[in-house]
């Protein structure tokens, strides 16, 4: 029986080995043989320019919730792109011209219980930028991944313009 199982388990290999671009010398492979070196193939870079926002933000922030980003703009050019989870269809994204009202490093929401941190509140109703999942919609907020909560955090001062789009 054990044999068997490994002769299961040697040809499950081999057949996956080959879906995965086995060598063209199986013969040498199986006599234990060494294998003629393959070439290596150079990997292309990858060369991703993620949208420019379409907003009149000059210093702030802006977000777009059909493409799922959200721009650090300095002087009229964005400094720093990144994905976001919006609010969903029960609970959406509000959609205007704010100004950052208040900002918290460490909020837990009163209404939800859920934490928020990184914190920057620009709409009413205590819709803000904040850390959290870039997978599930929020209650209404914008989600950002940790790193890019922090940065808005930082970069983006009470007063600041936050503008948000469809």
């Amino acid at each position: 029986m054990r044999g068997k199982i490994v002769a299961i388990v040697l040809a499950g290999a081999a057949v996956v080995a080959a879906g995965c671009g086995a060598p063209a010398e199986p013969e040498a492979q199986a006599a234990g043989l060494p294998l003629a070196p393959s070439p290596e193939l150079p990997t292309p870079p990858v060369r991703h320019t993620p949208p420019s926002p379409s907003c009149s933000v000059v210093t702030g922030a802006c977000a777009s919730l059909s493409l799922r980003r959200a721009w650090l703009m300095e002087n009229g050019r964005a400094v720093r792109s990144v994905p976001m989870e919006p609010g969903g269809p029960d609970q959406p994204t509000p959609v205007g011209t704010f100004r950052v009202a208040w900002k918290d490093r460490v909020h837990r929401s009163d209404e939800y219980g859920d934490e928020m941190p990184n914190s920057v509140f620009f709409a009413p109703g205590g819709i803000a930028f904040h850390a959290g999942p870039l997978d599930r919609p929020s209650h209404g907020c914008i989600h950002l991944a940790d790193e890019d909560a922090a940065l808005f955090f930082d970069r983006l001062p009470v007063g600041a313009e936050a503008e948000v789009d469809s």
